[in-house]
């Protein structure tokens, strides 16, 4: 391997010469060095004006991408992902070119992040000034001890429900607000991350060309600003709306610094200048040393995949779970008739053993990340026996070809149920009693995961379609493929990328100034799993629905200070409704914005089996900015 490397770092130079000879990069080449990107086969295509974040720094100043930050993309699995530099990320799900525009959806509550921000400032503190900003594209925050009420025509927006309480007030206000138009009292309030520590850019919600283009109030700004929901912003098109619109692409000089007009180049051949024979004999060479380089890294690639595969194997030991080969798997799957499931990391089938016992067998399909969904899996379930985890019964590593022996449950997942249309699913099968049966069942067994093995075992992905149901539908958690291991004692862990499902991440997974990772991201997720099972709703994902939909946690938060009904089947007594009560009430403590101020899965189980008025209300986690204890 170290001299194929070797050799492939000897070529390089010969390559990139190679590719000197036969292109130019003149104007017309501009979409060859810097072509347009997808996050996924059906994404938005995202080119110039815009920009996908790389890591190669050079092409993107190349390309026109420096200085941009709010314009600029990444990828977050199959997402297209914009991320405002005070308000969090966006999914994106659509750009027009034409109109300067793009439909964006906040993953997190655009509220709650500013709230986070303040959470961090608020210990600083910034001199009063006269002027804010002379730019009208931003806002600032400010911070009065009393409330006053803006005029309907001034640059001000508030108070800031989502912040305000009884003593403290909190405005946006215009960038080129004076201050001397203000009462005295309100002072600057530094923004972690905002411009200059204190200015919240503000994306456009009009097109600058239509013929109203500032119609919305600044108010009216700030709300959209602040919703939850899809919305349409615009940025200034210039002399690249010019072009988009007259049937061509905007396109950069590096060196004239300035943007130009080139053909859409799925219309037109690229110039490309003359090669001599000599040259292309050259290049043809290169290529096929190339692929053979290619072929040859991939071989010793999957390779040493499988010699770490079976190390870790030899090393785990042969008294553990069944190891078989995959012709006894295939036989034991009937040929992989019956397909029951399928995961992220492959499809699952419904098998049976020698002895007649049904199984499910997993094919991991997907067998990226030089084997750690399969390691993972073996060994964090193959080391553990508990009763409220899916236990690994074999396993199969043959070649490159893997799968996962468990046992079967029949029926399925816990997904399946609670997002039913069938009201006689909450009637007759999830109680509320049964309700508070599965969710104490997955307690014990994240309690048994993060405290009962020699080392912790984090799960990063618990969500319904990963509680699988047996016979007596007691819940089991499974598909470990995302898992990590770490010391008891160890309090943070670092990871390299956020991991696990949207919807049921934790804040600090997006953002370390959320806090560390650490098994206090598990009790986020079963906190969100809890809110959908008493509510049967899925936990907010403003893709879906209308407009006006009210964000789960908020909405349960409400229903359970007024003291109204949250069971949802049709009778219920006193007794049903303090239990599904108690769950809304654990759910609320365990998605707690600061880490720290959500209990642990051993809290979690006492808070389960204890009563109902021993619970203290929790703080709302969608808009509490000051530290709460955990009761």
């Amino acid at each position: 391997m170290r001299k194929l490397l070797v050799t492939a770092l000897l070529l390089l130079p010969l390559i990139n010469h190679g590719i000197y000879l036969a292109t130019a990069w003149d104007d017309q080449d501009f979409f060859k060095y810097c072509p347009p990107s997808q996050c996924s086969q059906h994404g938005p295509e995202i080119r110039y004006p815009l920009c996908l974040e790389s890591s190669n720094t050079s092409s993107s100043s190349s390309c026109g991408c420096v200085g941009r930050s709010i314009r600029k993309f990444a990828c977050f699995g199959q997402d297209t992902i914009l991320v405002h530099p005070v308000l969090g990320p966006y999914s994106v799900s659509a750009i027009d070119y034409r109109r300067s525009s793009m439909k964006i959806t906040p993953l997190v509550d655009p509220c709650l992040v500013l709230q986070q921000k303040l959470i961090i400032s608020g210990s600083s503190s910034s001199p009063q000034v006269d002027v804010i900003n002379d730019e009208g594209s931003s806002a600032t925050l400010l911070h009065c001890s009393r409330e006053f009420t803006p005029g309907p025509a001034e640059s001000i927006a508030g108070p800031v429900s989502c912040l305000s309480n009884t003593t403290h007030f909190f405005y946006l206000v215009s960038g080129y607000k004076a201050m001397s138009s203000l009462p005295l009292d309100c002072k600057v309030f530094p923004i972690s991350d905002g411009v200059s520590g204190r200015l919240i850019p503000m994306y456009m919600f009009e097109d600058p060309m239509s013929y109203t283009p500032f119609s919305l109030s600044f108010k009216e700004r700030i709300e959209r600003m602040l919703s939850f929901a899809e919305t349409t912003v615009y940025w200034f098109g210039g002399n690249c709306r010019q072009c988009e619109l007259s049937g061509q692409r905007c396109a950069f000089s590096s060196e004239r610094k300035e943007q130009f007009c080139i053909p859409d180049p799925h219309g037109s051949r690229i110039k490309v200048i003359a090669a001599t024979s000599s040259v292309a004999a050259f290049v043809v060479l290169l290529v096929t040393v190339a692929t053979v380089l290619y072929l040859s890294l991939k071989t010793r690639y999957n390779a040493e995949i499988h010699l770490k595969v079976e190390m870790f194997l030899k090393t785990y030991g042969t008294s553990k779970p069944t190891r078989y080969t995959f012709s006894e798997v295939k036989k034991m799957a009937r040929r992989f008739k019956e397909k029951v499931g399928q995961g992220g990391f492959g499809s699952v089938y419904k098998g049976e053993l020698q002895n007649g016992v049904p199984v499910a067998v997993k094919m991991l399909e997907n067998s990226t990340g030089e084997g750690e969904v399969f390691i993972n899996e073996v060994a964090t379930i193959g080391l553990i026996h508990h009763a409220n985890i899916v236990r690994l019964l074999g396993f199969c590593s043959e070649g490159m070809r893997r799968a996962l022996i468990y046992e079967f449950m029949p029926n399925e997942s816990l997904e399946k149920y609670i997002f039913s249309d069938d009201s006689n699913i909450f009637q007759n099968l999830l109680v509320p009693d049964k309700l508070l049966d599965i969710a104490l069942g997955i307690a014990r067994g994240m309690e048994y995961l993060h405290q009962g093995c020699n080392q912790r075992i984090l799960h990063f992905d618990i969500k319904p379609h990963n509680i699988l149901l047996d016979y007596n539908f007691n819940p089991k958690i499974s598909d470990f493929g995302l898992a990590k291991l770490c010391a008891r004692d160890q309090s943070i862990v670092t990871l390299t990328a956020a991991r696990g499902t949207m919807g049921y991440i934790a804040p600090e997974l997006y953002s370390r100034n959320f806090g560390g990772v650490s098994y206090k991201s598990d009790v986020y997720s079963f906190g969100m799993l809890v809110l959908e099972m008493v509510s049967g709703r899925r936990n907010s994902d403003p893709r879906i629905g209308s407009q006006d939909d009210v964000y789960l946690p908020e909405w349960i938060y409400e229903k359970v200070i007024n003291g109204e009904e949250l069971a949802l089947t049709l009778e219920t007594t006193e007794e049903d409704k303090e239990k599904v009560r108690k769950l809304a009430m654990v759910a609320l403590w365990c998605i707690q914005w600061n880490p720290r101020n959500r209990p642990s899965m051993t809290k979690v189980v006492n808070m389960l089996t204890g009563r109902l008025q021993s619970l203290q209300m929790p703080p709302k986690p969608f808009v509490s900015y000051k530290n709460e204890p955990m009761p």
